[in-house]
């Protein structure tokens, strides 16, 4: 059960001033032979860095870069030190399209913009200057598609969300009428994980922003879907939707391609499924009404968190911090959720009490590849996700000696996010 596996999570609060320097960077990009790079942060509280590490054509990590994000990190407050330090999904994300990275510094209350260089993907420049996130203990940032819009969810004692036009020149420009309060009652960190916020998504028309709230049970959590109007502004309220009976804790959300529905990972449980109905135009019937659900369990799951999904087998991965464990699961047309692999040994283990957190896929021009942040092995642990039901172990990544080497300062209990980036 999610709440007793206290492998996740405490926090510091300081309040020194940003760093806009970088601090201990590796020189970055030293190859222009990669197909893209995955990145991650460290969310230091003396200087949260962004990492990055170069992918071959063959799906293989290498190389450990990194670049100051322009802030400080924080480790979110509970009673045991331990991974996953924001109780989140998506710390740091990338639009391929733009070539832009954007990430949040949790103990400066602000994001960076950064444009990607695509001849060398590991190499990232600031663009403009670190802005506010207009509330505290920002934990999740979303771009739409279009890279039009960039949202971030706040999870302190001023929490909610707020949004921005990326500018290439100026970098994130705050978007009038987008700041919009959850009205929960946190602290700066924010305490959890149970309580607080987890994960912001655009809906896969980009017509509503999402944010997911984990429960403290009994009480369940939600999601919080704001209708996005022609002007970028957000409606005044969110649309509340409580995941079905048995669902407590909606971590991340994954859009469920080709549908106006959600997987969000439930750390109580296993997963959830959300169908917001419709075609997901804001105009449409369903605009303002809450969403349906369903929930699956996963038999000795312990707190599964984090998803991605995979256009080449067409399924889910989800991680679970407290059984190092990747799940495959199916959502058949009708949204019915599945287990893909239910055989012994269930599943697809990494190295026990690893804590497997984020993940992402990357396209790499027929094949899928999944990576996944093992904080407490210090990997970057890579399977091949082409198959349903026979992901493959391709390459478990250790980087924490090729970081030491390049004076890149980590805590494996601060490691968050991860995300990727494929040149075309």
């Amino acid at each position: 059960m999610f709440l007793s596996t206290s492998r996740i999570v405490l926090a510091i609060s300081l309040s020194t001033s940003i760093l806009a320097a970088p601090f201990g960077s590796a020189p970055q990009g030293q190859s222009s032979s990669s197909s893209g790079a995955a990145y991650f942060i460290t969310n230091d509280p003396s200087g949260n860095q962004i990492v990055s590490m170069n992918i071959a054509a063959n799906g293989k990590l290498s190389s450990v870069n990194a670049i100051s994000a322009g802030g400080r990190g924080v480790h979110g407050l509970s009673t045991a030190i331990g991974p996953d330090p924001l109780f989140s999904q998506g710390s740091i994300k990338v639009n391929a399209a733009a070539k832009m990275l954007v990430t949040i510094n949790s103990g400066s209350n602000t994001l960076s913009m950064f444009a990607i260089n695509p001849s060398n993907p590991s190499k990232l420049t600031m663009v403009g200057t670190p802005v506010s996130s207009e509330g505290e203990f920002p934990m999740s940032v979303a771009i739409n598609s279009k890279a039009t819009m960039v949202c971030v969810l706040n999870g302190g004692t001023v929490n909610g969300v707020n949004c921005y036009t990326p500018d290439s020149k100026l970098g994130l420009i705050a978007k009038p009428n987008t700041l919009r309060s959850l009205g929960l009652n946190q602290t700066t960190p924010a305490t959890g994980p149970a309580g607080t916020t987890s994960h912001i998504v655009f809906n896969e028309d980009g017509s509503k922003v999402i944010a997911s709230v984990k429960g403290i049970p009994p009480t369940p959590g939600f999601l919080a879907a704001w209708d996005i109007a022609s002007d970028g502004s957000l409606s005044a309220e969110p649309v509340k939707s409580t995941p079905a009976s048995g669902g407590l804790l909606p971590f991340s959300m994954t859009l469920i391609p080709g549908t106006n529905a959600i997987l969000a990972t439930d750390a109580g449980v296993g997963f959830d499924i959300f169908d917001f109905g419709g075609s997901g135009n804001g105009n449409d019937k369903n605009s303002g009404l809450s969403a349906t659900s369903s929930v699956v369990p996963i038999a000795g799951q312990s707190a599964t968190c984090w998803s991605s999904f995979s256009s080449k087998s067409g399924n889910f991965y989800l991680t679970d911090i407290g059984t190092s464990t990747i799940t495959e699961v199916n959502v058949s047309k009708n949204l019915t959720g599945s287990i893909v692999k239910t055989i012994i040994p269930q599943q697809y283990p990494q190295a026990p009490g690893s804590a497997t957190i984020d993940n992402d896929v990357a396209t790499i021009g027929a094949n899928n590849f999944l990576y996944v942040l093992a904080a407490n092995a210090t990997t970057v642990n890579v399977l091949s996700v082409n198959t349903p039901g026979k992901a493959t172990t391709v390459q478990n990544f250790n980087f924490a000696s090729a970081a030491k080497a390049a004076g890149i300062k980590l805590d494996k209990n601060n490691l968050q996010g991860m995300t990727t980036f494929i040149r075309d």
